[in-house]
């Protein structure tokens, strides 16, 4: 059995079993194609963002290192990384972007002093994409 028939065989039984109780799955999922998934900007780079490049994460409660092997080490990269995840992820789509995932050019701008032009070039790659951006 090929492993698209076994995911295909594994989900017709997981339907199975909750309309056992009561839910359309088929239902569920039309109704999930309605709404984007926002996908969080440091899932493709363990919250490492490109204001300070070298410096390492504390922990600060967040499990998180920083440093996983391939790891995106600039935008372009990292943009990349993005369009692949986004490939693999059905439905409708946005990016949930973080302060620290700025395109400040190399220089260190404090967070009262972020403007637009610093996520730019962000929203021209999302309209590029055809995703909605959250930040």
């Amino acid at each position: 059995m090929s492993q698209s028939e076994s995911i295909k065989k594994a989900f017709e039984a997981a339907k199975e079993q909750y309309a056992a109780m009561g839910v359309d799955v088929e239902a569920a999922m039309d109704q999930l194609d309605k709404f984007p998934i926002s996908l969080h900007c440091w899932q493709a780079d363990d919250v490492g963002g490109f204001e300070t490049p070298n410096s390492s994460l504390s922990g600060g409660g967040i499990q998180a290192t920083g440093n996983y092997p391939g790891k995106a080490t600039n935008i372009s990269e990292h943009r990349m990384d993005l369009e692949k995840a986004m490939s693999l992820i059905p439905g409708k789509q946005r990016l949930n972007l973080h302060a620290i995932y700025g395109d400040f050019q190399g220089e260190l701008v404090d967070r009262d002093q972020i403007e637009l032009k610093h996520f730019q070039s962000w929203i021209d790659w999302a309209k590029d994409q055809g995703i909605g951006m959250d930040f």
